[in-house]
């Protein structure tokens, strides 16, 4: 397997860490180990005792059992844990895919969505969204490119970058065609418990189907970046066996100690996400403002969910120059559309950090001081 370059990875290699001010970022604001401690009496003399060993190559008990509470219908047998989101797209595409088969992937998307069963050798079937009708994909454009035999379907709602989400007759309707496909619906759902209004939230797809896949991480809606856990939860025993074989290959397992963390956070995912709904919602209302106001440079698809979304300049110009300029002007960075594929015109804000609005009142003087020569 050959990968390309993970141009967003390399481009926030290159720049996250030295940025003086985070305007694109894709997680949410983080806790502190004492922070994610102090939520159950007795968890930092637990977490000061855990034995540093290996853990359970299926994710420590507890864990998988806390994870359960975020589904209708999964037990632990139905979920396998990884390091990270993105051990698990790796480990499912390896899994379920021989060369030559046909996967088809929303887009834009996230991109080893699509780059690694290219790699594997399928033949990669791009199902695009639009900024025009909101970036919810067409649901007969899937009906008809599953007519030719199709191994697997890739999904993400809530939405990296756009912050889409359907309405739920739509993602049933996804779900049902898979099945009448025999397509592998592999569900990307790390947004999830991020939606504005909790009335929109979808069922995950492990839930509406015996074959689908659903993928969740502690990084995005629960603001733990940093434990590096994730999850694939399914019905689907044969592909979870398939997964686990790979990760053998990989991680083997993950730590105790990140483990510990992530079933605590679980139990007390309530407050958590109070939390990062809160400040979200609060940088949101900036962000529309800000779009409002500066809607001669700036067009959006206003998000439904999620820390993100995916404007574009209203001039159809390169926002790669722009975020170019603005970077070296202020040291505040914006990521460019062109790492998620043919998107020039687009960039990602993320708007789920605490100092948001800090960041975005400096992209606000930028502009005033660009003037008409900011696009």
């Amino acid at each position: 397997m050959k990968l390309p370059p993970f141009e967003l990875e390399r481009y926030f290699a290159a720049n996250e860490f030295t940025a003086k001010r985070l305007l694109c970022v894709s997680d949410c604001q983080p806790l502190t180990v004492g922070e994610l401690l102090s939520l159950k009496e007795g968890a930092a003399e637990a977490f000061a005792a855990l034995p540093l060993g290996y853990a359970d190559s299926r994710g420590a008990p507890e864990l998988r059992q806390a994870a359960c509470a975020l589904y209708e219908g999964m037990a632990p047998e139905n979920l396998l844990v990884h390091v990270g989101a993105e051990e698990a797209i790796l480990t499912f595409f390896a899994s379920v895919l021989e060369p030559g088969d046909r996967v088809i992937v929303q887009a834009p998307c996230y991109r080893s969505l699509r780059d690694v069963p290219a790699a594997l050798g399928a033949q990669v079937v791009d199902w695009p969204g639009r900024q025009e009708d909101g970036w919810i994909p067409d649901l007969d454009f899937l009906r008809t490119a599953l007519a030719e035999k199709t191994r697997a379907v890739v999904v993400n709602f809530p939405h990296n970058p756009t912050g889409a989400l359907p309405h739920r007759d739509v993602f049933r309707g996804i779900v049902g065609l898979c099945e009448q496909a025999g397509a592998v619906l592999f569900s990307d759902e790390v947004y999830r418990f991020l939606e504005y209004d909790p009335a929109d939230r979808l069922p995950a797809a492990c839930d509406l189907s015996e074959t689908a896949v659903s993928l969740g991480v502690m990084s995005k809606s629960f603001g733990l970046a940093g434990l590096r856990v994730g999850f694939a939860a399914s019905r689907n025993a044969r592909v979870l066996a398939g997964m686990a074989r790979i990760k053998d290959y990989s991680s083997i397992c993950g730590s105790p100690a990140t483990e510990f963390l992530a079933a605590l956070a679980l139990e007390k995912r309530e407050q958590i996400l109070a939390r990062t709904r809160a400040i979200t919602l609060r940088n949101l209302a900036a962000a529309t403002d800000f779009m409002a106001r500066r809607a001669d440079i700036f067009s959006w698809a206003a998000p439904k969910a999620g820390p993100i979304a995916f404007p574009r300049l209203a001039d159809g110009g390169d926002a790669g120059a722009l975020c170019d300029r603005l970077l070296a002007a202020t040291g505040a960075l914006l990521l460019p559309g062109r790492v998620y594929g043919p998107y020039p015109g687009h960039f990602r804000l993320g708007f789920g950090r605490a100092d948001f609005t800090e960041g975005l009142a400096v992209l606000d003087a930028f502009l005033d001081r660009e003037g008409s020569s900011a696009t």
